[in-house]
């Protein structure tokens, strides 16, 4: 596909027969909000098989959740609404293999061509209060992606806005792993003590 593939899409985009079109301008009552990376291989609507209108998308390079909940941020700012404004149920917080910003952050990342990108991964909480279960598997790419998919987990579950909901039971949190190469999506569990596991969902 080139670009022009794309124009000609948008053009006859308005042509394409969807008797649910209409309805959308109605408003939007989302299922779930879905925070995910801003990897071109990750769709969140394919994974999940729903509509527009059906998942709220929250994509941030690294699928990154801010760690100064009290500093402005479009990010925060989207949870926010999720949670205030459309109340929604559930949030899934999505990592996925062979993830550029995770190997970004392990390998380094060019400070020159990057330097924005460098500053905000270098935000990214890193801590990780859980053990991992299995850690890599043998893959050490893979086992650094889960480590920092649990980091933004838990930095989600401090937001003040997600905890006061957590607290009435309104609101869950979902934690999942999508391997681009198989399709698969493996769902974090919390076991014993601190230790997370990944599992099939």
């Amino acid at each position: 596909m080139e670009f022009h593939d794309l124009v000609a899409h948008a053009r006859a985009h308005s042509t394409t027969p969807d008797p649910g079109r209409a309805r959308l301008a109605d408003g939007q009552r989302p299922l779930a909000m879905f925070v995910t990376c801003s990897d071109s291989r990750v769709i969140p609507t394919q994974i999940t098989h729903t509509r527009p209108g059906q998942l709220f998308e929250l994509r941030t390079a690294g699928n990154v959740i801010p760690s100064r909940p009290g500093t402005p941020s479009g990010e925060l700012a989207t949870i926010e609404y999720a949670v205030n404004v459309l109340a929604v149920r559930d949030i899934i917080l999505c990592g996925h293999s062979h993830c550029g910003a995770v190997a970004a952050m392990t390998d380094g990342h060019d400070p020159v061509r990057l330097p924005n990108a460098g500053r905000w991964l270098a935000e990214a909480p890193r801590r990780v209060p859980y053990r991992i279960a299995g850690e890599d598997g043998g893959h050490p790419q893979r086992g650094a992606e889960r480590r920092h998919l649990v980091a933004q987990f838990a930095a989600l579950t401090a937001l003040p806005v997600v905890r006061e909901r957590l607290d009435r039971a309104e609101l869950r949190l979902h934690c999942w792993y999508y391997e681009i190469d198989t399709g698969r999506v493996q769902a974090a569990q919390r076991g014993e003590g601190v230790e997370f596991s990944f599992g099939e969902l």
